[in-house]
């Protein structure tokens, strides 16, 4: 968690750090810019260099969900080798890893009595980022088509790709299993349908997913 910190050593992760650990104090959003920055002993004007609104800066955080899966991702140096599905299942998971560290700021963001619309208001960025990197996954797949038959849809499939995430983060809300396994479970299941389908054998792994969700919602 982050500490109080001189102005010299601010940045825009140590102000999100601190954010979030005087939103997990207090268990409630600061309502003032200059209140947060007199308690978080930082001048205004350093806060406003990289935020312009506390509405800034929570959408700023989910960016920087995305930003840093992707850094480490990018670290693994058997990661461009990766099948179009592997690298959407390392994404997720890894996601999900990051998200379960913060797991306390997530819950209390999206889980209180704000209205749908804010919190999607909130997520607005990290739409477009997760939209984006299921697009350049069906880009490269068809650029290994030759028919343009077989060619999929990259609006269709990152728009899906979204849902999914959204349904996997509702899901991950939900799980009270040791070590959020159920959690990675429904990641396999949903990226290995959600690709199946783009492949044209879905019924085996829809087959699969449905009775899964049908467990975990009604068993």
């Amino acid at each position: 968690m982050a500490t109080k910190t001189s102005t010299s050593k601010i940045t825009d992760d140590k102000i999100i750090g601190l954010y979030m650990d005087a939103v997990l104090e207090h268990e409630i959003h600061p309502r003032s810019v200059y209140k947060f920055c007199k308690d978080q002993k930082i001048k205004e004007e350093e806060f406003y260099r990289f935020f312009g609104s506390f509405e800034a800066l929570q959408k700023a955080i989910w960016n920087k969900f995305h930003i840093n899966t992707v850094g480490l991702l990018h670290k693994n140096k058997e990661y461009d080798g990766f099948s179009n599905k592997d690298k959407m299942l390392t994404y997720f998971y890894t996601m999900f890893e990051l998200l379960t560290l913060n797991r306390s700021y997530v819950l209390f963001t999206l889980d209180g009595n704000r209205k749908m619309l804010d919190k999607m208001a909130e997520l607005k960025e990290l739409r477009t980022h997760v939209k984006e990197f299921a697009t350049e996954l069906i880009e490269e797949a068809n650029a290994d088509k030759t028919l343009k038959i077989t060619k999929q849809s990259p609006r269709i499939f990152s728009e899906g790709a979204w849902l999914q995430f959204l349904f996997l983060l509702k899901f991950w809300m939900d799980d009270s299993s040791a070590g959020f396994e159920k959690t990675d479970l429904a990641i396999e299941k949903s990226v290995t349908t959600i690709f199946d389908v783009f492949d044209n054998t879905p019924l085996d792994s829809l087959i699969d997913f449905g009775k899964f969700l049908y467990k975990e919602n009604f068993a």
